[in-house]
């Protein structure tokens, strides 16, 4: 069981990260057009997380993020720090295995990393920020038993949009995309602020969450 599960987070957050990475590099092949390209990044990202969660909440409870697999497990207290150790490695291995197969798949060096660089206070401030509505949505809609899938690809839709980030809002996401120079790249430089800054807006959803919906959620 222990493997299966590891393998479903592995799979998750690699399919996703290939759909961000590849998504990206598709749209800048079809237009020149910056919003455009967002657009697109942002609706195949928005579609690919819903049938995700859909597809692997069973398998693994389809977090593909260590910062809401360590507040799942804070909150609920299911599973042991083993189990976490070992979906965060899933993660992050699959991050990086996803961004992968995306170059590949667009005829690209499958091992580069990305030159974009992604800096300043705003774009920090705003990591942390959707890590907390991120976290909110996840723990909100499963306490209230609503579709979790939708609303969670909902959000991040909706992120890229209203965040100057464009909302990466993980850690492990954010290690992964450093190894396409494409329109979702993230320049290594970058990388290690972004994932401050998204764990610290995982603290501070913690402590939201486990006032507004309670442990278990």
């Amino acid at each position: 069981m222990l493997l299966k599960r590891q393998l479903g987070e592995f799979l998750g957050t690699g399919l996703l990260v290939m759909a961000v990475v590849g998504s990206g590099i598709m749209a800048t092949n079809l237009t020149d057009d910056v919003g455009l390209q967002l657009l697109a990044n942002a609706v195949a990202t928005g579609g690919a997380l819903f049938a995700l969660i859909t597809v692997f909440a069973p398998v693994s409870g389809a977090s593909f993020n260590p910062v809401v697999s360590v507040i799942s497990h804070l909150l609920d207290g299911r599973g042991s720090v083993r189990v976490l150790v070992a979906d965060i490695a899933a993660q992050f291995g699959g991050a990086v295995a996803g961004c992968w197969v995306a170059n590949a798949m667009f005829s690209r060096p499958w091992l580069e990393t990305s030159s974009k660089i992604r800096d300043g206070g705003p774009q920090w401030f705003a990591e942390a920020v959707a890590v907390v509505g991120l976290v909110l949505v996840i723990r909100g809609g499963t306490a209230a038993r609503a579709n979790v899938a939708a609303i969670v690809a909902a959000w991040i839709t909706g992120a890229y949009w209203f965040t100057s980030s464009t909302s990466i809002a993980n850690p492990a996401v954010a290690v992964g995309r450093m190894f396409s120079d494409s329109f979702a790249g993230i320049s290594p430089g970058s990388t290690p602020m972004f994932v401050v800054m998204q764990v610290a807006g995982g603290a501070v959803a913690l402590g939201l969450s486990a006032v507004l919906f309670g442990r278990g959620a």
